[in-house]
């Protein structure tokens, strides 16, 4: 049963590895945006709570975010095994959730970090477009459109996004890397931490992933 983490900095590929990764070892892809959509939605205590900092644009304390992961991870379409994507973000989380699986008589299978050299996502995340009315993704190197501007599908805009400007991705590297590092270093003394090549093709780095996961 793999209880997995996925780590990874911004434009790494993590959201196209933890489809496939969910898909092939029939585990549950789990995102905390999602996690924290589904409570506000549904109106719970716990999404209620969030909603509150949310709604005044504070971050949500990291006690709450673990409660609301942990209350995720304990229902029965979990039981197969689940793939974390975007928790824990801080140490404190991690020790949270470890504390907390140890308490359930379980423990994480693996942490598998994608890496990637900010050199090399870069270029390939400010070079992101997507089509203003349709949603279709593009990149001015390796998939533009045939006429510069233009959707393919649709002749809607063609157009970058704010988080994909090259000031906004540098800010975005910097958050991770500070959040980030004392995790990595966490989950390497506890013996949990692997790390996947994400520079290669995305069939590569699957394939490795594969590897560390078992067939």
């Amino acid at each position: 049963m793999n209880k997995v983490v996925l780590l990874g900095p911004p434009g790494a590929g993590k959201g196209t590895q933890a489809t496939r990764i969910a898909a092939k070892y029939n585990i549950l892809h789990i995102s905390t945006g999602d996690i924290f959509r589904k409570n506000i939605k549904e109106g719970t205590p716990l999404g209620t709570k969030a909603k509150e900092y949310m709604d005044k644009g504070l971050l949500v304390p990291d006690e709450l975010v673990c409660d609301l992961v942990e209350d995720r991870v304990m229902k029965e379409d979990c039981a197969n095994g689940y793939l974390l994507d975007g928790f824990p973000r801080t140490v404190f989380q991690a020790e949270h959730f470890d504390k907390f699986l140890k308490e359930h008589g379980d423990e994480l299978t693996m942490v598998l970090d994608i890496e990637v050299a900010e050199d090399i996502l870069l270029p390939r995340m400010i070079g992101r477009r997507v089509c203003r009315n349709c949603g279709k993704p593009y990149h001015v190197i390796t998939m533009p459109p045939a006429k510069e501007g233009v959707c393919d599908v649709c002749g809607g805009e063609v157009y970058q996004r704010a988080d994909d400007t090259e000031e906004t991705v540098m800010n975005r590297f910097k958050v991770y890397k500070d959040q980030t590092s004392p995790l990595i270093e966490y989950y390497t003394v506890s013996g949990k931490l692997k790390a996947v090549d994400g520079a290669k093709d995305p069939d590569d780095v699957f394939a490795g992933i594969c590897e560390l996961l078992g067939e």
